[in-house]
C-alpha cells in the first residue's frame, strides 16, 4: 500500500482530496460564512502566532476557537492535538468549524499547513484574514522546490479578506499582489511597514519593543501614540510573531492598547522556548525547531545571551521521510553555535535513524567525536547525556519534538515528551 502511495503523482491524490473537501463542505453546510476566520500560515512561527492572535481577540472581549499544531480550544475547553498534523482532514475541520458556529463564537484562528493548501483540506473556507509568517526551506520532501512550496501558501491569500504579510520575509511582494481589502505589512527592518518595531531590548526570558504610531495616511495606525509592548517570551523571532498577531488584530480593527495587554499577559507556548525549571541551575530549554531558518535564529540567540561561562549543549535530530538535503545544513547550523552536540532520534517514522543521523553528522565540521559531538540515536540516553555534561548555569537546548506527546516509529506512535523525559533524568540525578 506504502508502496503504491508513493508511485501515484500527488497532482492525481489531490483530485480525491478536492472531492473529499467538496462533500466536507456541503455535508456541514459550509460553516466558515457564519464564522471570522483567520488563517496564518508560514514554515516557522505559525503556532506560537495562532496562540497570540487568539489572546488578542480574547482580550478584546470575543469568543474565539482555536485549532493549531499543539491544541484546540473551543467553548471553554482545550485540549492536545495528538495527531502529528498541524492541518486535519477537511471533513474534521470543517466539523470543528461547525462546531465552533454552534458555540457562537465570533472567531476561528486556524494555523494552515501548506500540505493542507495543496490538498484542498481547506477548500471552501471563507479566510476573513490571513497571515504569512515566513517561508524557508521546509517540506521539501513533497513540495520539490522552494517555488511549489511557496504556492502552495499563496493559494491562502488568493480570496483572503485582509492579508498580512512579513516585509522581511523572501519575495513577500508575492503575497500583496491579490486584490485584498487590507494589506498589512510588518517588519523588524523596515521603517515603511505598518507595524514596526523599534526599541528592541532583548532577554534570555523576555523582550520588550515599541510601536510607533505612523504618519502615512494610509496606514492603520496612523495617529494615536507609541505603544510599549513587553512579552515574556526571548528572540527576535518571537517579536516577529507578536508583530504578525498585532497585525491580524489590527486588520480586524483592534486597538495596540489591547494587543500590548494581551500578548504582555501570555507566559509561554508549549514545546516552544520552553524553559524547564529545575534546582541544578541549568537553563534547560525545549523548543520545536526544525528548519535551517529556526534552529539558526534560536541559537544566535542562545549565543547572543549567554554569559562567556555558560556553554551551549544542544540535543537534536531530524525528522524521517522528509527533506533529506535540509540535514547537513541544521548539523552545520548547530555546530557552529553550540559548544557541545549531541545528534540522537528524532521520528524516524519508517527511514533507518542512523542513516539519518549521519547525514546530519556529514554537516558537523568544528566537533570531535567523543569530544564535543556525541552520535546516542536513543533520545532519553541523550538527553541523559546532556545533563551530565552540564554544569550550573550552562544552557542545554533540545530541539526538534517540542511538545509533541508522541514520537513515530515505523507506523507506531510511542508515548513521548521531551519535557517529561528531561523531568524524569533530572529526578535520577538527585
Amino acid at each position: 500500500m506504502n508502496k503504491l502511495k508513493k508511485i501515484v503523482p500527488q497532482r492525481l491524490k489531490n483530485i480525491y482530496h478536492l472531492g473529499q473537501a467538496v462533500l466536507a463542505n456541503f455535508m456541514y453546510g459550509f460553516p466558515s460564512k457564519n464564522i471570522k476566520v483567520i488563517g496564518v500560515t508560514g514554515s516557522d512561527g505559525k503556532t506560537t502566532t495562532v496562540q497570540m492572535i487568539a489572546g488578542i481577540l480574547e482580550e478584546a472581549g470575543k469568543k474565539v476557537a482555536l485549532a493549531s499544531t499543539i491544541n484546540y480550544r473551543l467553548a471553554g475547553k482545550e485540549w492536545k492535538n495528538l495527531s502529528h498534523f498541524t492541518t486535519l482532514s477537511s471533513f474534521a475541520v470543517q466539523k470543528f468549524i461547525l462546531d465552533a458556529v454552534k458555540a457562537r463564537c465570533e472567531f476561528l484562528v486556524l494555523e494552515t499547513s501548506s500540505h493542507s493548501l495543496d490538498q484542498f483540506r481547506v477548500w471552501g473556507i471563507t479566510f476573513r484574514t490571513v497571515v504569512v509568517t515566513n517561508v524557508t526551506r521546509e517540506h521539501l520532501d513533497y513540495h520539490q522546490t522552494m517555488e511549489q512550496y511557496r504556492r502552495a501558501k499563496l493559494k491562502l491569500f488568493q480570496k483572503a479578506k485582509n492579508a498580512v504579510v512579513n516585509l522581511d520575509m523572501e519575495k513577500p511582494e508575492e503575497f500583496l499582489q491579490y486584490k485584498n481589502d487590507k494589506k498589512i505589512k510588518y517588519s523588524l527592518k523596515d521603517k515603511t511597514a505598518d507595524i514596526f518595531a523599534e526599541d528592541i531590548s532583548l532577554g534570555i526570558n523576555s523582550t520588550n519593543y515599541k510601536l510607533p504610531a505612523s504618519t502615512r495616511g494610509d496606514s492603520p495606525t496612523r495617529g494615536g501614540q507609541t505603544t510599549s509592548f513587553k512579552l515574556n517570551l526571548p528572540g527576535e523571532f518571537n517579536i516577529e510573531n507578536a508583530l504578525a498577531a498585532t497585525s491580524a488584530a489590527v486588520a480586524e480593527n483592534i486597538d495596540l492598547e489591547t494587543c500590548a495587554r494581551a500578548l504582555a499577559k501570555i507566559k509561554g507556548v508549549p514545546g516552544r522556548m520552553e524553559a524547564v525549571l529545575n534546582d541544578k541551575d541549568i537553563d534547560i530549554i525545549v523548543d520545536f525547531a526544525l528548519t535551517p531558518n529556526a534552529l539558526e535564529k534560536i541559537y544566535q540567540l542562545l549565543a547572543k545571551t549567554k554569559k562567556p561561562e555558560q556553554k551551549i549543549i544542544a540535543v537534536f535530530g531530524a525528522c524521517g521521510e522528509r527533506d533529506r538535503g535540509k540535514r547537513p545544513i541544521i548539523g552545520e547550523i548547530v555546530a557552529r553555535y553550540a559548544d557541545q552536540v549531541i545528534i540522537t532520534n528524532d521520528e524516524p517514522y519508517r527511514e533507518d535513524p542512523l542513516r539519518i543521523i549521519s547525514e546530519i553528522v556529514a554537516g558537523v565540521k568544528n566537533k570531535k567525536e567523543n569530544e564535543n559531538l556525541w552520535i546516542i540515536p536513543d533520545r532519553r540516553e541523550a538527553i541523559r547525556k546532556a545533563l551530565q555534561l552540564a554544569r550550573p548555569q550552562d544552557i542545554v537546548a533540545v530541539t526538534g519534538m517540542g511538545a509533541e506527546e508522541s514520537m513515530v516509529v515505523g507506523d507506531e506512535k510511542v508515548p513521548w515528551n521531551d519535557k517529561r523525559v528531561i523531568l524524569e533524568e533530572l529526578e535520577k540525578m538527585q
